[in-house]
């Protein structure tokens, strides 16, 4: 029998992850710059740099984490409904699911501790155990009747404070200014690379535990479960027969994700005077521009949907070795992710060679996406010779059982 094509549409949704991932983390590796009270970026630099950090935050900080949410429960749910279809039973197909996730968690935490404490494998690795087992399984009644409880959560837990907040005129009662900045829980700064280790590895260990029971308890999950749902109907493998609702998606999640945004991103080019405490990690602005991500993220995959529904028939296909390039990126996501650490670290760590500290937000975007295209080139050669991603390879042999037919593509 005759294999069914891959679907163009995940891949290239991963493909552009990537990239939207290692600009949205630059910030992290800016160790020696001066922050304000966001904590996050820099806060001065050329007009250039405040056009980056005005972008970033309207279009990307927070806003590609649940793009890798919605596409990991994809993903999951792929991987499942193969198994099944294939033969393997309920139960072993929801054990391969569980090892994938504990080996990602491993995975994760070590990325954390040798070189990235901003992992996100292990969180979401984590996350995907929790929700794999309670909602895999379930039917569609059930996980709709979740999906609405979990947007209703998050919507009173995170939206009320902040509505309240900015209506009562004082987007300041939320935060704190004097709060660790963010940056510093990367450990960049560290001349040692030993005493950065210990900085990462608690870190990873917070967002791995803490954030993941965050967003179990703050309803942000929610983002997870709709990746459930897609799968189930199939619209990314065939957004041909969703396009109404691809395209809802794309205009209103783009437009409530990037005003949402909007507000901090004035706020930290100064064009917006409101209380330095409003900016803070847990000021009104920044919570607002977390919450709206959600709806950014879910816009993000619509228009990567749509694009591949649009060149797929195009005649003649113009620019298809750029499109299997993107592509081949996506395949091989989890060893372009590690790449971009493999880089970034030894390079712009004050433990490393410390150019973090000579770039600015802009010069680190433009190095950030140079990373990107190194790693786009290799998955491309691998593409090329028919080979996957080595991580991918690795976390093959570790999820499957010697001797286990392997069904996942």
């Amino acid at each position: 029998m005759r294999p069914v094509e891959r679907a163009l549409a995940p891949d290239l949704a991963r493909g552009a992850m990537l990239l939207l991932i290692v600009v949205s983390n630059t910030a992290f590796h800016l160790w020696a710059a001066p922050r304000g009270p966001s904590g996050w970026h820099p806060a001065d630099g050329s007009f250039a740099d405040r056009a980056v950090q005005f972008t970033m935050i309207t279009t990307l900080d927070l806003r590609v984490y649940p793009l890798f949410a919605f596409l990991f429960g994809y993903g999951m749910t792929q991987l499942h409904l193969r198994q099944t279809a294939a033969g393997t039973s309920q139960r072993d197909a929801v054990a391969l699911l569980r090892r994938r996730s504990l080996w990602l968690v491993a995975i994760g935490l070590a990325h954390a501790t040798l070189l990235m404490a901003g992992d996100i494998l292990g969180y979401y690795g984590l996350l995907s155990l929790v929700l794999g087992w309670l909602f895999l399984r379930r039917g569609d009644r059930a996980l709709k009747w979740w999906i609405g409880a979990a947007t209703a959560q998050l919507v009173l837990l995170a939206g009320a404070p902040v509505l309240t907040a900015l209506l009562q005129g004082e987007p300041g009662t939320m935060g704190d200014a004097g709060a660790e900045a963010g940056y510093e829980a990367y450990g960049a700064a560290e001349e040692s690379w030993l005493a950065a280790a210990g900085t990462r590895l608690t870190t990873g260990l917070y967002v791995t535990f803490v954030g993941a029971s965050g967003a179990l308890l703050g309803g942000s999950y929610v983002i997870f479960l709709l990746g459930f749902w897609a799968a189930r109907r199939r619209v990314l493998e065939d957004p041909g027969r969703h396009l109404p609702l691809l395209r809802r998606t794309a205009v209103i999640g783009i437009t409530v994700g990037w005003l949402g945004g909007l507000p901090a991103a004035l706020a930290h080019v100064g064009a917006l005077d409101v209380p330095d405490d409003a900016q803070s990690e847990a000021g009104a602005l920044t919570v607002l521009r977390d919450m709206t991500g959600n709806a950014a993220g879910l816009g993000y995959v619509a228009v990567v949907a749509l694009f591949a529904h649009w060149w797929a028939g195009r005649p003649g296909r113009c620019g298809s070795r750029g499109v299997a390039a993107l592509r081949a990126v996506g395949k091989r996501s989890l060893s372009c992710y590690l790449a971009h650490s493999l880089i970034f670290a030894p390079l712009l760590a004050a433990w490393g060679l410390g150019l973090g500290a000579h770039l600015s937000s802009a010069t680190m975007a433009l190095f950030a996406a140079a990373v990107w295209l190194v790693t786009l080139a290799a998955a491309y050669a691998l593409e090329l010779v028919g080979h996957r991603g080595p991580a991918e390879t690795a976390l093959r042999r570790l999820v499957y059982r010697p001797g286990r037919r392997h069904r996942d593509r």
